[in-house]
């Protein structure tokens, strides 16, 4: 990056440096006005901040408004931004002191070694590690917008304290800031979580639980047709396919090491600290699960490599906080898929891996929208998140950046983004909003298969371990469905459409006419419904052109007495009067194409 553009948005550090400030500012406009709150914490996001206030003032929008009235007034003071850091004992006593117990409670966390930092403008003095912007003053005030208030639970934990997060987002130009919220306004008409609820595919119910959504007749279907897709492209390319249960022993998950590194994570059932008692967890995952497949009998090096496939459903006890429609849940469906393979093998299946992870993000029509992170360790990581040694990391790790480089993948690197058992390549796929999630990874591992006996006899009669490729070649189902759903706004491609064709016949004379058409496509595999009700074919356009049908057909006395159907498409309108077999060669070619319409 040039040196001119060292300080612009261009530069991530430098747009996120600015944010974390703003949300500083945020704070401090915060206390000016309501010097009884506390404050948790206020970091920088991918589109904008955010800070967590413990407040008994409900921050309604007119609220938000004063508040952004007087960041601006802070911006133009030109406050300086100092660090300053104190010790352990000092530092809680000056957040006692000034009556910020989510502060405390922070720095007693904190480890022992760790460098206890805040940062002061004017009056104002925050915990953080920085960094920030030299002064206030750097922050264009007409560019900054609160943009909501949501609940939010200290520290994502549902048994603690609901917080207020207000959310803001800030440019240096006005015009830039316009720009934004126009978009803004557009991703909340694409919003899966709004759109999908109104098109009636899927809806969520408290006595059920939170990020446990049902799958409503639309859905259900739309998720159908892609399952069967995955699952009949995965059977191409040498495949084979697999069905394991839901739950396991936590003797299984123990072997995996699961029990150890995602025990949070795991819904239990049963104690799992009573040793005499047997214990039990939904799946979190299907790896292990497969795996027996492989040690069900002894393995030749002839076998391999070994693909297996499954569509998945698993459990992970997500934070309530970090619920959100159908992109992040607590039951979910993935297409999950384990390769066990020859170290000579690697690149080659981890490319076709690649390749089938494109293909489906090409047809999908999600390929612009995704990037890819080489998700690393951190050797450094306080937690003991992970398995095995240095070496055997620095080893998977360099072999997989050789194939990626071999491969051209242009990718960021995340450090301490790896499972607990090898590095991965995550797709990562942005929602309207822009907020960047994972939807498909492919992982290499050479820790499991010695943890579960994973031998097979090599060309020289001798025993050897294989390596083993973690993947998913669409993702999750639901995070899958959301994308879609936002990506076309509710207006699915007329392939996966859960309602492909509606017959709209004029008269009640057409109704049978039209009722023996639509059998007729639905016994060639087509998905089509009738619109019985005795209203006018006007009121009929409209309402299927609102429920986002692909096509519509118009039905009359005069297609009875010829033989034919007047078609509407959502996009390009009547098509003109054809022969109902004109119509069904269109319809299939569009399907068998998997046309974007």
């Amino acid at each position: 990056m040039s040196e001119e553009n060292i300080y612009t948005f261009e530069n991530k550090e430098y747009r996120q440096t600015y944010w974390h400030t703003c949300s500083h500012v945020l704070a401090q406009a915060v206390k000016r006005l309501y010097p009884n709150v506390k404050l948790a914490i206020g970091p920088s996001i991918e589109n904008g901040f955010y800070y967590d206030i413990d407040s008994e003032v409900a921050f309604t929008p007119e609220i938000l408004t004063q508040i952004e009235g007087e960041m601006r007034k802070i911006c133009k003071e030109k406050l300086k931004l100092e660090r300053f850091e104190l010790p352990r004992e000092e530092a809680i006593k000056f957040m006692e002191e000034k009556g910020e117990p989510y502060k405390v409670e922070l720095i007693n966390d904190l480890p022992e070694d760790a460098v206890i930092s805040f940062y002061q403008q004017g009056d104002f003095v925050d915990l953080c590690a920085g960094p920030h912007l030299d002064s206030t003053g750097r922050i264009k005030g007409n560019g900054i917008k609160l943009t909501s208030c949501t609940g939010a639970y200290w520290r994502g934990d549902s048994n603690r304290k609901m917080l207020q997060r207000i959310y803001g987002v800030a440019f240096p130009k006005k015009d830039e800031l316009d720009a934004y919220l126009k978009q803004r306004e557009e991703a909340l008409k694409r919003d899966h979580n709004k759109l999908g609820r109104e098109l009636e595919y899927f809806t969520t119910v408290d006595c059920i639980g939170q990020g446990l959504p049902v799958m409503l007749p639309k859905g259900a279907r739309t998720i159908q047709v892609l399952q069967r897709w995955i699952e009949d492209e995965e059977q191409k390319r040498g495949y084979q396919l697999t069905k394991t249960p839901l739950m396991a022993k936590s003797d299984l998950y123990k072997i995996s090491g699961h029990w150890d590194h995602y025990l949070d994570g795991m819904f239990i059932l049963g104690d799992p600290h009573d040793e005499t008692k047997e214990c039990f967890a939904l799946r979190p995952m299907t790896c292990p699960f497969q795996y027996q497949v492989f040690l069900n009998r002894q393995r030749s090096y002839r076998d391999l490599p070994m693909r297996l496939g499954e569509t998945s459903t698993l459990f992970r006890n997500e934070d309530s906080g970090e619920m959100h429609g159908l992109i992040r849940v607590r039951q979910f469906t993935i297409s999950e898929g384990h390769l066990i393979l020859r170290p000579d093998q690697l690149e080659e299946e981890f490319k076709n891996c690649l390749d089938l992870a494109n293909y489906c993000l090409e047809t999908l029509g999600l390929k612009e929208d995704a990037s890819f992170r080489f998700s690393q360790w951190d050797p450094a990581n306080p937690n003991n998140k992970y398995e095995g040694t240095a070496e055997q990391w620095e080893k998977a790790q360099a072999v997989m950046g050789q194939i990626l480089d071999d491969l051209g993948v242009e990718y960021e690197v995340g450090i301490d983004e790896a499972a607990f058992y090898g590095p991965k390549l995550d797709v990562q796929v942005k929602n309207v909003f822009g907020k960047e999630d994972t939807l498909i990874t492919i992982q290499i591992d050479m820790l499991l298969a010695e943890r579960f006996g994973m031998y097979y006899i090599d060309e020289n009669g001798e025993k050897a371990l294989p390596y083993i490729i973690h993947r998913t070649s669409m993702g999750c189902y639901e995070r899958t469905l959301a994308l879609l759903i936002e990506k076309y706004a509710g207006a699915l491609p007329t392939w996966m459409a859960p309602e492909q064709v509606r017959f709209l016949p004029v008269t009640d004379r057409a109704a049978d006419y039209c009722a023996e058409l639509s059998k007729k496509l639905c016994d060639d595999g087509f998905r089509a419904e009738v619109d019985y009700r005795n209203e006018k074919i006007g009121k009929k356009i409209r309402e299927a052109q609102l429920e986002k049908v692909p096509y519509m057909l118009v039905v009359g006395d005069r297609d009875m007495e010829n033989g034919t159907v007047s078609p509407r498409h959502r996009a390009d309108g009547d098509l003109g009067a054809m022969s109902f077999a004109e119509f069904e060669t269109l319809l299939k070619d569009v399907v068998d194409r998997k046309l974007k319409k």
